[in-house]
């Protein structure tokens, strides 16, 4: 089975559709599909006639699974009675990956595929990459600045800017009154509603979960939750420090990132946003595609040095990101952290310059890259 996880309204429907436009789509939120799924895996194969020849497997794509209380029983259960005869797809917006963190009843029954918004590199190149990293290539300026204005979700993306806005609202109520209701038995989602509602505010900044608690009125232990539970939504992500011990690395705090950049007005955290975005995509692309172990992390040290971002290749660093809107200036923690951890490569990221036809990675130094020509060659 492919399961295919990402925020909702990311296309996840639309990419299913396109792979097989005769797949049988069941959608657990839809009361008929629901009935059917409900009465077990035999009812369904039946429902879908998959005891007849056929040259080619019928495709199904089941939506929403998620949402029914022993989804992964059922579907267990039909991968096993029916999996030879069809092929299946499992979309969702949440718990897809659960089960990356414990034990697995599916494993070996299923690879996972996490969908992330538009990209720069998916803006040029539609192909699956077969390489970690393509050519530097220039996207045009008027389709960068429309990414970096309305986002990488497809609606607002292909919209205008009103439209976004009133689509960014929308999808904040249904995140908050709909898909945590779905997902969880919090009660109190007037607090929770306060609490996204500072996390938007402090996209690229520290995620302190005391500060966040006493903001909210609610103890520590629940902030940590509600982040993990806005985490599994995919409205936001954390990125947690880089050190060789696990343990000193938990104990820091992380990160925290919106998935959507558009709505955020300071042009810095904007900026780190929209770079933490892409990079982030990245490495989960290389993962599911089977390319190694990748990780996204930040660096800083007692001194109070910092790189925003540090992507890291089966246990090593490999190269090293500050962001910066405008500035030029070589920031020095780049050359430091590169001599502590060393990082291959070393960029400042700058989100002003213009598109440059150089390939990054050919130099070992620290230098400044425009954030047009690293992000190109990213999926």
């Amino acid at each position: 089975m492919a399961f295919l996880a990402g925020p909702r309204q990311v296309g996840k429907t639309t990419v299913c559709r396109a792979i097989d436009p005769d797949a049988r789509y069941l959608n657990f939120d839809d009361q008929d599909d629901r009935a059917l799924i409900l009465r077990g895996p035999k009812a369904v194969a039946s429902a879908l006639q998959l005891e007849v020849l056929r040259a080619e497997r019928p495709m199904v794509v089941f939506d929403e699974l998620h949402k029914h209380g022993r989804w992964k029983t059922f579907l267990k259960g039909f991968f096993d009675g029916f999996g030879d005869r069809t092929r299946i797809a499992v979309t969702g917006s949440a718990r897809l990956d659960v089960y990356r963190r414990g034990g697995d009843s599916l494993m070996g029954r299923y690879f996972l595929y996490r969908m992330s918004p538009f990209s720069v590199g998916e803006l040029l190149r539609q192909d699956v990459p077969t390489e970690l990293l393509a050519g530097p290539e220039q996207l045009s300026p008027e389709r960068l600045q429309q990414l970096w204005q309305r986002g990488g979700f497809p609606e607002p993306f292909l919209r205008d800017a009103r439209f976004g806005n009133r689509w960014r609202e929308l999808r904040r109520q249904q995140l908050v009154r709909e898909d945590v209701r779905d997902l969880s038995q919090v009660k109190e989602l007037g607090q929770l509603e306060v609490m996204e509602g500072l996390l938007r505010e402090r996209s690229g900044r520290s995620l302190s979960y005391t500060e966040l608690a006493n903001n909210v009125n609610v103890t520590v232990d629940t902030a940590r939750r509600w982040v993990e539970l806005l985490t599994q939504l995919h409205h936001g992500f954390v990125i947690r420090p880089w050190f060789k011990s696990v343990t000193k690395s938990l104990r820091k705090e992380p990160k925290w990132f919106l998935t959507d950049w558009s709505g955020i007005e300071d042009e810095g955290a904007r900026t780190e946003t929209f770079v933490a975005c892409h990079l982030r995509k990245a490495v989960q692309v290389w993962e599911d595609l089977g390319f190694g172990r990748f990780e996204l992390r930040y660096l800083r040290d007692k001194n109070q040095r910092e790189v925003d971002f540090c992507v890291i290749r089966d246990g090593k660093p490999w190269f090293l990101v500050e962001v910066k809107h405008g500035a030029t200036q070589l920031s020095p923690s780049l050359e430091h952290f590169q001599t502590e951890t060393k990082a291959r490569h070393a960029f400042q990221v700058v989100q002003t310059l213009p598109f440059q036809a150089a390939n990054p990675f050919e130099r070992t130094d620290p230098c400044v890259v425009p954030a047009a020509t690293l992000l190109s060659m990213l999926p």
